[in-house]
């Protein structure tokens, strides 16, 4: 969301993308999302206080801000409001691309067609990510700023493609369809595993202003700030074990304890502390204002470096 690439400058890099299969429909858990080794899906509890995590929440503004669901059944310019997935078929047509990052950008044909839900809507003028998942061959395709011409033909600020089933880094100072380089899919929170009271994974959050670094897992960020004061694209925040669930509702207990669990990940230039989920009208609204009661300040940053990994890889362990 938001402010866009800029500089590439790397702090830290190794693997990226985790396993699961979603609580949703039968298609997605006979696919899953990435390996269940994939770090979307590490547990970081254990994990030690990053040493800058004060000065990044003093620039995230973290002392006076609230969580922010940026999803939900209401929106402006649309309703509901949220990032949608489209399911493809095995069969479906696909087409080229033209992309504005090329050089960072998959080259492959993409399943895009008038079926394909467009975030916003189709020349809505924000990012319109377009996230496009083929469960016959757990192929994930996903764009930003993604149009069709009135000549027909598709365009995309950036593209990109990952397998389901691998654990695959994209090549290091390569954007995605996000600025970190990351997938969007699997930080989406969906209300199939709210409902389910599972929450497997870590959760995809933007804030306004980040440092021209990125951490693993990420791959790329998108920023002119050098200063290390300020997070870098990939940072990972984990809600206080000691934030106090009392008053809250089972569903909204659910998305809390994922925070405890597995946290927030730093993927995109935004509003600050804004938290992804998909697109569906069936959100409760009770819901969506429950979560805007979560203050930013009861979150610490993580060392994800102590995480066991390998290079190129999102394998954790």
């Amino acid at each position: 969301m938001g402010v866009r690439r800029v500089m590439i400058r790397v702090v830290a890099g190794l693997g990226l993308v985790a396993c699961l299969s979603w609580p949703s429909s039968p298609a997605t858990a006979a696919c899953g999302v990435f390996p269940a080794n994939n770090y979307w899906h590490a547990d970081i509890r254990s994990l030690p206080v990053n040493p800058r995590s004060a000065q990044w929440l003093s620039h995230m503004g973290a002392s006076t801000v609230k969580l922010h669901p940026d999803f939900g059944p209401y929106g402006t310019g649309e309703a509901p409001y949220g990032i949608p997935i489209t399911s493809v078929a095995a069969d479906h047509p696909k087409v080229s691309v033209a992309f504005e990052y090329s050089g960072e950008s998959d080259h492959v044909l993409y399943p895009l067609g008038s079926d394909t839900k467009i975030e916003g809507g189709w020349n809505s003028g924000g990012d319109m990510h377009a996230i496009l998942v083929d469960f016959a061959s757990c192929r994930l395709y996903e764009t930003w700023n993604t149009r069709r011409s009135s000549a027909g033909r598709w365009q995309a600020g950036s593209g990109a493609t990952w397998s389901l089933a691998s654990n695959a880094l994209r090549p290091d100072g390569w954007t995605s369809a996000d600025a970190a380089g990351l997938p969007i899919y699997p930080g989406l929170l969906r209300w199939s595993e709210v409902k389910a009271l599972s929450v497997r994974h870590a959760i995809r959050f933007t804030t306004n202003e980040t440092s021209a670094h990125h951490v693993w897992p990420a791959r790329h960020d998108a920023s002119d700030i050098t200063s290390l004061t300020y997070p870098p694209m990939g940072a990972r925040f984990r809600l206080k074990s000691s934030f106090p669930e009392t008053g809250y509702s089972a569903y909204a207990r659910a998305v809390i304890k994922a925070m405890k669990i597995y946290g927030l990940v730093l993927a995109d230039n935004g509003s600050r502390w804004f938290f992804q989920g998909e697109q569906f009208a069936g959100w409760p609204s009770s819901l969506v204002e429950e979560l805007k009661r979560i203050p930013a300040r009861y979150f610490e940053a993580v060392d994800t470096s102590k995480l066991p990994h390998t290079a190129g890889s999102a394998a954790v362990g």
